[in-house]
């Protein structure tokens, strides 16, 4: 009897040791998309380094279609870094006025600066809310978390082929 009780108790802890590493690897998992999306190159190149050195007159080139400047790009990601900084915070946002074409802002050359310094500043802060999100939040949250790391790849992506395509990208190999 002693060894059931025994077995029983081990068996309980392993349980709960195996959920609380799933939930970790969750934690984990996301860190590191946000991070792989914001500055630490992976697979991709980070929308950090993606705008890193462009000028605000690079920055607002608009090609003659109705495509977005890389200026446009990034204000539109800002937006939705901060409204998923709002998600996660459990803000009330319902005052906000969600037009997703109003998000595509042109901004002076002054402003380019300050959205790119408030693009990292909101994805820094996306990951420490994470860092120290409990259980419940990360669980349902994070098919949120993923679809904005997916969204902001996306978008950079975009920037990444303006910038490749007019010369403004470094040629890393060399």
């Amino acid at each position: 009897m002693e060894k059931l009780i025994l077995l029983l108790v081990w068996g309980f802890g392993t349980m709960i040791y195996a959920q609380e590493s799933k939930d970790n690897i969750v934690k984990e998992l996301l860190i590191d998309q946000l991070d792989y999306a914001h500055r630490t190159q992976s697979w991709f190149v980070p929308t950090k380094i993606a705008i890193a050195g462009l000028s605000a007159e690079q920055a607002m080139w608009k090609d003659s279609t109705e495509n977005h400047s890389i200026v446009e790009l990034v204000s539109h990601m800002c937006y939705w870094n901060e409204v998923y900084l709002k998600v996660l915070a459990e803000e009330d946002f319902s005052e906000l006025d969600i037009n997703n074409e109003k998000t595509f802002e042109v901004f002076s050359d002054k402003e380019w600066e300050q959205v790119m310094v408030k693009l990292d500043s909101v994805q820094m802060e996306l990951e420490r809310m994470v860092e120290n999100a409990n259980e419940e939040q990360l669980s349902e949250r994070a098919r949120d978390i993923l679809d904005l790391t997916a969204h902001n790849a996306y978008h950079t992506g975009q920037i990444l082929y303006i910038r490749k395509q007019k010369g403004w990208w470094p040629n890393r190999e060399k």
